[in-house]
This record gives structure tokens, C-alpha cells and sequence, in this order.
């Protein structure tokens, strides 16, 4: 009996024992776990998610990383873009072009040189009579608009005997009567243009470079191929490539042929072969192109004789040399006129740019004192822009 309570006690010695150690170690443990968490540094806080915020975006500059931008913007100009290059844009077919209509009229186109005019005859309209100032006012209106002081000199003292004559003292009749005077200075000579049937007619346009000598080829080729005529262009421009392939878009758009040689080559022998081109086709007409020409070089003036006389041989005749000078020159225009008058042996003369000038006179200055007329004149860019000219519309219209 003795044993058995021994034994019984033993055994919840040993069950105690027991539940204290493991109560102390799991106690060791918590205690442990806290310094740890205590001395452990702390954790980074996770990274944030991508922003979704849509700003602007940083400079190059401040993202050295940043993929290169395909931002879409204005294109470099062509000078910051070597690689870049220009089309060339489609001509219009001859099918697509508009149809003549309706030429521009003088009233419409010369509004510069009718506000010259029409100061000065404001201001002598204005007076109750006739007197000095009047006089002082024509002079200088006439020599600002390039009619010359050669040919204002004679028209004033023409004026001057008309009124004596007519014991003339109402500022209006005084006006009507300059109108008279210039009409009758500007319109005495015949403007068509020589055509003789049956053989290629060949037109040489002459000028110096710049005043629209090749466009005014095409526009009066066009004009031509209107009135049923069939047309070849020689490209005699051979020292400047730009201009034969300008003539050459032109003879696209207006259905001609062309005719052009090497580049430096000799004009002569284009002008030749075009006019050969023409007999063998049958065509009715040759437009001449030649190199804008200094007419202060006397060698090259007399290579423009030259040109003359090789057009001018069988099967083909020079029945036209248009002088093109741009009204805007003024005076030099007239230099230029004599020169080539001389060299070429002009027959009519186109004055481009009118609408873009005060200078008009230039016309009376040309007639007076070369006797060639003015044939056509350019009231504008447009390919119908290139007219006959009318004396009667041209002093109505720098007078109105």
C-alpha cells in the first residue's frame, strides 16, 4: 500500500515537472521573439503601383533613360532635313484644264497705275481753270509712270498748242484731251499676229532673263492650240536646263511638242531641228525659245542674229520676233527694247507684270519712240491672264 502511494506521487511529481518546462520555454520563446522584433530595423514599405496620371512629360534633358519620343509634330523644314526632297507636282492633263473664259479686263488689273493717275487728275480737276500748276501736274504724273521725257516733252507741247489753238481754259477738256493725245500715240499700228498659212510660221521670243520670256511661250501657246493650230516649242534656252524643263510641263499641259538639245548646246541647231519637227509633222507653228541674253553684250546680241536667220530659213519663216520686257523695269525696259531691236529685229512687243506696276506709260514710251508695238500684255499669273492690247480699255482704265 505504502508503494502504491509512492509510486502515485512520483508520477505527479513528473506530470508537474513537465507542464513547467514546457511553460517556461514557450514563456523563453515570446520573450525572445519581442527583443528580436525590437532590434530588427524596419521593413521598406512596398513600392508603389504605377501612376496612371496622364502630365507632361519630362524634358529629354531631365530623363536621360527616356525612350526617344514619337511625339507627332510639325515637320523639319526642308533646309534642317537633308534627306527631304521636294515633289515635283503633277501638271494638269490638257483634258482637266479650264476652259477659255472670260480674259481679265484692264479696269480690273490696273488699279496701281490708276491711283497714280488719278491724283494728280484729281488735283487738276479740282482747279477752277487752267494755269501753270496744271502743267507742272501732267509733267510729273507722265515722267513717274515712264512714258519718258522725251515723249512727255512732245505730248505737252502738243497739249499746249491745243489749248491756244482752242482758247481752252476747263480742266476736264484739258484731260479729255491727254486721253485723245495717248490713245492716238499707242494705237496707230497693227497688233495681230503675223501668221502666213501653208508653211511653219516660227515666233522668236527675246528678252533678258527673268521677265517671264518662258511662261509667256507657254501661254501663248496655249492660246494658239485654242484656235486649232498645231504647235512646236523649241527649247533654244539651252544654257539654263530650268527653262527647257519649264517648257517642256508647258507642252504637256497644252498638248504640243517639244523639241530641245543638250544642255550648252547650240540654240541655232534646236531652233533648226524644231522647225524641221514642224515641216515634217505638219504643224503650223514654231515658238522659239532663246537664252536670256545681257543686251550689253554685243557677242551675244549678234548670237541672236544668228538664231534669226537659221529660223528663218526654208521650209520654215520668222513672220514674228516678240521682244517680252516686264513693265515693272520702267526705263531699263526701254534700253532693252532698243537693243533688241536692233539685234533681232523685233516686230511686237509682250510687256508681263502690268497689273503689278504704277509704270504703264512704259507703253506709250515704246511705241513713240521705237514704233513697235505693244501686241500682249500680262494682266496676272494666271494662264488666260495674257491679252491683246487694247489702247482704248488701256487709257480708260488708268484714267477711270
Amino acid at each position: 500500500m505504502i508503494i502504491l502511494l509512492a509510486i502515485l506521487v512520483l508520477v505527479v511529481v513528473v506530470l508537474l515537472a513537465s507542464t513547467l518546462t514546457v511553460g517556461t520555454r514557450r514563456r523563453l520563446r515570446r520573450k525572445r521573439a519581442g527583443r528580436a522584433e525590437l532590434t530588427r530595423p524596419p521593413s521598406p514599405p512596398p513600392p508603389a503601383p504605377p501612376s496612371t496620371e496622364v502630365g507632361p512629360a519630362a524634358p529629354p534633358e531631365a530623363r536621360p533613360d527616356a525612350p526617344p519620343s514619337t511625339e507627332v509634330g510639325p515637320a523639319a523644314p526642308p533646309e534642317a532635313r537633308p534627306d527631304a526632297f521636294e515633289p515635283t507636282p503633277q501638271e494638269v492633263p490638257p483634258s482637266l484644264l479650264p476652259a477659255e473664259g472670260q480674259p481679265p479686263s484692264f479696269r480690273e488689273r490696273l488699279g496701281k497705275a490708276r491711283g497714280l493717275f488719278g491724283q494728280y487728275v484729281g488735283s487738276i480737276r479740282s482747279r477752277g481753270g487752267i494755269d501753270q500748276a496744271s502743267w507742272d501736274d501732267l509733267e510729273e504724273v507722265l515722267i513717274k509712270a515712264d512714258v519718258g521725257v522725251s515723249t512727255t516733252a512732245s505730248l505737252l507741247e502738243d497739249l499746249r498748242d491745243q489749248v491756244q489753238t482752242q482758247h481752252m481754259n476747263d480742266p476736264d477738256a484739258l484731260v479729255d484731251a491727254l486721253k485723245e493725245r495717248l490713245i492716238e500715240i499707242v494705237g496707230g499700228s497693227e497688233r495681230s499676229l503675223n501668221f502666213e498659212p501653208g508653211i511653219p510660221n516660227v515666233w522668236l521670243f527675246v528678252g533678258v532673263n527673268g521677265v517671264g520670256k518662258t511662261t509667256t511661250i507657254g501661254k501663248v501657246a496655249r492660246r494658239q492650240v485654242a484656235l486649232g493650230r498645231s504647235v512646236v516649242l523649241a527649247a533654244g534656252d539651252t544654257f539654263r536646263a530650268a527653262a527647257a524643263d519649264q517648257l517642256g510641263r508647258w507642252a504637256d499641259r497644252v498638248g504640243a511638242d517639244l523639241v530641245r538639245g543638250s544642255e550648252g548646246g547650240d540654240p541655232g541647231s534646236v531652233v533648226f531641228d524644231a522647225v524641221q519637227r514642224a515641216a515634217s509633222h505638219h504643224a503650223d507653228l514654231v515658238l522659239a525659245d532663246t537664252a536670256g541674253r545681257l543686251h550689253t553684250k554685243v557677242n551675244l546680241m549678234k548670237e541672236l542674229e544668228k538664231i534669226r536667220r537659221v529660223a528663218d530659213r526654208p521650209p520654215g519663216k520668222v513672220t514674228e520676233v516678240l521682244l517680252v520686257v516686264d513693265a515693272t523695269t520702267g526705263q531699263n525696259g526701254m534700253m532693252q527694247a532698243r537693243q533688241f531691236t536692233d539685234a533681232a529685229q523685233v516686230t511686237g512687243v509682250v510687256l508681263t507684270k502690268l497689273d503689278g506696276t504704277a509704270r504703264g506709260g512704259i507703253v506709250v514710251a515704246i511705241q513713240r519712240e521705237l514704233g513697235v508695238p505693244v501686241k500682249l500684255v500680262g494682266l496676272g499669273e494666271g494662264a488666260d491672264d495674257l491679252v491683246e492690247f487694247s489702247p482704248e480699255d488701256f487709257v480708260d482704265a488708268i484714267f477711270s
